[in-house]
């Protein structure tokens, strides 16, 4: 492949051709230039909603810009450029995302994606970029570095093994890993744990219950004063706006099952919470994308009617900050576990946490969680 002979495109996001063949990809980088057997096809209506400013509040706080790069009569590459205006403001610096990169082993062509980005960014005033994120640190996040011969974690990310050699020979550098975590349901959670835990929500009086699926956009809502105020001080963190945060949980609510949407509250107010959506992936992998005509029946199947679903994924589990060291992060932990042992998982997976954040990744251990994943962020000065 010749990236002298590559063509960029700018996609406007108004242009819905150009979006479907930004979207695509992914497909020929992972079953055409790297076939691989681990890899989960997303599907194309979901990311066709997620690239429509009318239908993604995110793009009410950035600018952006999508390239496709075309070899040869076929698109092969695509990247984003992203000025998100909360970052900015919640952080003070001047920094903007690099998003979206799919790219085929290719060094020069991977240069001109990220030098395009990069000019991108740097001629809007930004001195600084970060990533690869899907859009933001507020979804898919990082390229994976390790364990190619394990299935991604459901809404996580997967790519062949050559990203880390590409996106580090353009002059990116680790700015921080992010770990993947796996515990083993079956395994009983240790006593010490379970006795401790349960003594804790008696004495401060934490009431544990599963959020109302009857009452969604209002238990949601409830979480968001926990989200905000938990995340605040984490690497990378940029508050949600309820809008954005509710169109974000309408989607969560597709893959969660009720016993898995739990709430902590102190004297009936919101102290902490946890989700943990159904690992969807191999039923995604039997639809290559595609609900209709044929998916969306299948889905229903599998999900309601035959239920395959064996293990998920823990992906938000806050607590307030005034709410810290009462225990709540164990009750929260032993609640899930109970749900997944209910529902009869064979196992569930905790991610991602910052390779950092020591006392929440000793908790991980502790319940008997190991790593099984790692992901990572770049940045790199404009």
């Amino acid at each position: 492949m010749s990236s002298a002979a590559a063509e960029l495109i700018e996609v406007p996001l108004s242009d819905r051709k150009l979006v479907e063949r930004f979207i695509r990809v992914p497909w020929y980088v992972n079953r055409e230039h790297h076939p691989s057997a681990q890899w989960v096809a997303p599907l194309l209506m979901d990311r066709r909603d997620y690239l429509n400013p009318t239908k993604n509040p995110f793009f009410e706080h950035v600018q952006a810009a999508f390239w496709v790069a075309r070899v040869g009569g076929r698109d092969v590459a695509r990247v984003a450029a992203v000025i998100d205006a909360d970052y900015i403001k919640f952080h003070g610096e001047q920094t903007g995302y690099l998003g979206m990169f799919e790219c085929p082993d290719d060094p020069a062509l991977a240069r001109l994606l990220i030098e395009r980005a990069s000019s991108w960014l740097k001629e809007r005033g930004m001195t600084r970029m970060i990533g690869p994120f899907e859009l933001s640190s507020n979804y898919i996040s990082g390229v994976l570095v390790d364990a190619f011969d394990r299935e991604p974690g459901v809404n996580m990310p997967y790519n062949p093994p050559y990203y880390d050699r590409l996106l580090t020979d353009c002059g990116m550098v680790k700015a921080k890993d992010l770990l993947h975590w796996e515990l083993d349901a079956k395994v009983p959670v240790p006593e010490r744990i379970v006795r401790v835990a349960d003594k804790m929500a008696e004495r401060r009086g934490v009431k544990i219950r599963t959020m109302s699926f009857a009452d969604w956009d209002a238990e949601v809502l409830r979480t968001l004063e926990v989200y905000n105020d938990a995340w605040e001080k984490n690497w990378g963190f940029v508050p949600v706006s309820e809008k954005e945060y509710l169109h974000i949980a309408k989607d969560l609510k597709m893959v969660l099952h009720p016993d898995f949407a739990i709430l902590a509250e102190v004297n009936g107010q919101p102290a902490a919470f946890v989700l943990t959506i159904q690992n969807v992936n191999p039923v995604l992998k039997k639809l290559d994308g595609k609900l209709f005509p044929f998916g969306v029946l299948r889905l229903i199947w599998d999900l309601k009617i035959r239920p395959k679903i064996d293990s998920g994924r823990l992906i938000l589990l806050g607590i307030k900050a005034k709410y810290r060291g009462l225990g709540i992060d164990s009750l929260l932990f032993l609640a899930t576990h109970r749900a997944a042992v209910k529902q009869g998982w064979r196992s569930g997976e905790i991610g991602w946490t910052l390779e950092d954040n020591f006392k929440v990744n000793s908790a991980i251990k502790s319940m008997g969680g190991y790593q099984v994943a790692t992901y990572r962020v770049y940045e790199r000065a404009l």
